[in-house]
């Protein structure tokens, strides 16, 4: 069966679908009918989605079934979405272009801290990371050079970078790697939310006490690491890269 197309062969313009006929009977309704965004995507977004849902959106999965690397997977994902209407929304909130003069980098540190100033300050102020699930997380500097903003951490006060030191110090601790945690149905020191889980530990970070609720920002701050090749986002963990390892 051949797949529907959208666009004329010989002007490029837009076609329409004016006639759906039965192959049983026979019969024809004529009318215009409108396509979906999901008829308008071409052969290689249609190839993307599929694989993106093959894998129920582990982007790891989409990269090993289509053999490309993961920046090449993230610009298919940002340009699908747009295809479907989907992207670009969440980020109005936040400012197009990051103040980062006042982030003052120490480019020779080994620290996480300072490896996520850098590239974020190299990109400008603002990247997109993804998590586990392949969905996108808009990342931005905050002008005071020692935090930063996401839209999926609507809370205050901002994250500060050395949050990611004491999640590195954490895997570090515990032989490379850490159980992610869940603090959406735990407080801190319950099961699934003890200090040894990264979830519980970002909350000592901010302040928390045992028997506290806590809010759990660990699947953008899980992003952000794999992001800066300092630890793989694994399934229900977090574990240290071999490269960032050897520099401990």
């Amino acid at each position: 069966m051949n797949r529907l197309i959208s666009k004329c062969p010989a002007c490029h313009g837009a076609l329409q679908i004016i006639t759906l006929r039965c192959p049983d009977c026979g019969m024809e309704l004529r009318n215009i009918f409108d396509l979906s965004a999901f008829d308008l995507l071409d052969s290689d977004q249609l190839e993307f989605l599929t694989a993106f849902l093959k894998n129920r959106g582990n982007m790891k999965g989409v990269q090993s079934d289509m053999q490309i690397s993961y920046p090449t997977a993230k610009k298919k994902l940002d340009d699908l979405l747009e295809a479907l209407n989907l992207g670009g929304a969440t980020s109005d909130a936040f400012p197009k272009e990051p103040d980062v003069s006042c982030m003052n980098v120490d480019y020779t540190s080994n620290l996480a801290s300072e490896i996520i100033k850098a590239k974020l300050k190299e990109h400008g102020g603002h990247v997109t990371v993804y998590t586990a699930r392949g969905l996108p997380c808009e990342i931005y500097a905050e002008p005071d050079g020692t935090t930063f903003t996401s839209d999926k951490l609507p809370i205050k006060p901002a994250y500060d970078y050395t949050v990611f030191d004491d999640i590195v110090d954490l895997l570090y601790r515990q032989s490379g790697s850490a159980k992610k945690g869940n603090g959406r149905n735990c407080k801190l020191g319950e099961p699934g939310c003890e200090e040894n889980t990264v979830v519980g530990t970002v909350a000592i970070h901010r302040g928390r006490k045992t028997g506290d609720s806590v809010f759990d920002p660990v699947f953008v701050l899980a992003a952000v690491l794999e992001w800066a090749g300092i630890a793989e986002n694994g399934r229900g963990e977090l574990i240290l890269t071999k490269e960032y390892a050897e520099k401990l």
